[in-house]
This record gives C-alpha cells, structure tokens and sequence, in this order.
C-alpha cells in the first residue's frame, strides 16, 4: 500500500498571511520591515499571484510571531472519531522536508500522530525542546537520529523510539537518503500544540543560499542542500 507519495490537500496561504497579518493589527509596511521582505512580495503572495517559498515562511511566522503551522490551518472541528484519508492530510513544507497530520489536529483526545519526510540534513533545529506528555516514533524509511537527554538513538526502518517528552530532545536525518517517520504525541497538556515544536525556524530576515523573494525569480520552493549537525 503506497503511503507516502499520495497528493495531501493544499490550503490558501496568502488569504492566512493575511488573515494573520490584520488579526494583529500589522500593517503591510511593517511586516515588511520585520520579515526583510519586500511590501510588493508581499502583497502578491496575499493576492494568490506567487507561492512563498519555505524559508519566506519561516520569515514570515518570525516575523508575526505565530507557528509555521499558522499558514497552513484554520482551527478545525473537533471529533471523538476522525477518519483521515490520504488524500485529505494538511500537508506543511520544513526547511528540508515536509510534516503531514495524520488526523490529531481534528481530535479531542489529547493525542496527535503526524508523519514526517526529512532530506538528508534535515532537522527540528538547532536546540533541543521539551513538552508535555510522551512521545513516540516509528522510522519507516531512511535513518532517523534522536537525542534525548543527552542520549543518542540512530532509528532506521522498523525501529521505534518511546519516551518523555519533558526530557529534552531534537532529531536529524544523519543519512545519505530521505527519512519518513511516524511521530505519535499523547498526553499533552489541552492548551498546548506539541506538534509545532518539531518544525526548524529560520531567523526573520535570514535568506538561505539561492533564496528570493516571490516576484524576483522565485515562485517555488528553493532550499539550499547544507548538511546540519547536532
């Protein structure tokens, strides 16, 4: 059964931005200045004219001071049961890779599975975090390297990982080849998203080499191919 190559739906960044944007009393010219964007790249990426790229997100979510996962989701229904079909997963870009929810943003329970894809480099970041509950992870593919509390763990396909998410921890793709795994949190605290702890920001302002602006020659995703290390 083929699971990770399967189209997952895509949601209108640009109406967000700017959702986002006016909730918080910002002005264009001023996320200008904030992002190091520019106002006209601005304006095309709300209007729908171009495609943000992956770093200009994280930019962007610096910027206004809001999760990447902001962009992608409006707060859905919740649901006792929630049937999730592979066509229908909010699909969200990382700096090298992508997260798919894997039906825990639509949950009441205090569990949220999701599934990451991480190219060779590919990282939460360059700290550690720590959060409410458990975690849990299943490497389906690639190697998958987890520090916990100081404790390396290199997971490849078939290993699983258990621990408390209170511990501090980071991962990172160390291989030479794409990683996806299955990440399952529970237990969390209501008000929190555990979640978007696992996604790598960039500083506002920071370009990544071969990166521009949307309007100035860059209309698709453009990330660079530097290795990260813990």
């Amino acid at each position: 059964m083929e699971i990770l190559g399967r189209e997952a739906v895509s949601m209108d960044v640009g109406a967000r931005l700017r959702s986002l944007r006016e909730e918080r009393g910002v002005s264009m010219r001023a996320l200008a200045r904030r992002s190091g964007l520019s106002a006209n790249a601005l304006s095309m990426i709300e209007r729908g004219l171009t495609s943000p790229s992956v770093s200009t997100l994280h930019k962007l979510s610096g910027a206004l001071e809001v999760p990447i996962t902001a962009f992608f989701r409006e707060e859905p229904p919740r649901n006792r049961i929630v049937f999730c079909a592979a066509s229908d997963r909010v699909r969200i870009p990382l700096v090298k890779g992508v997260w798919e929810g894997l039906g825990g943003e639509s949950f009441t329970g205090r569990m949220e599975p999701f599934m990451i894809t991480v190219e060779t480099g590919g990282s939460s970041g360059p700290y550690g975090m720590i959060h409410t509950g458990h975690e849990f992870v299943f490497c389906l593919r690639g190697s998958l390297e987890y520090d916990v509390d100081n404790q390396q763990f290199i997971l490849q396909a078939g290993d699983s990982l258990l621990f408390a998410a209170n511990l501090n921890h980071r991962w990172r793709n160390p291989g030479k080849t794409v990683a996806n795994a299955i990440i399952v949190l529970a237990g969390f605290e209501e008000t929190e998203r555990p979640s978007e702890f696992h996604f790598s920001p960039l500083p506002a302002g920071e370009k990544q080499n071969g990166d521009s602006e949307p309007g100035e020659g860059a209309s698709k995703d453009q990330e660079s191919d530097s290795d990260g290390e813990f």
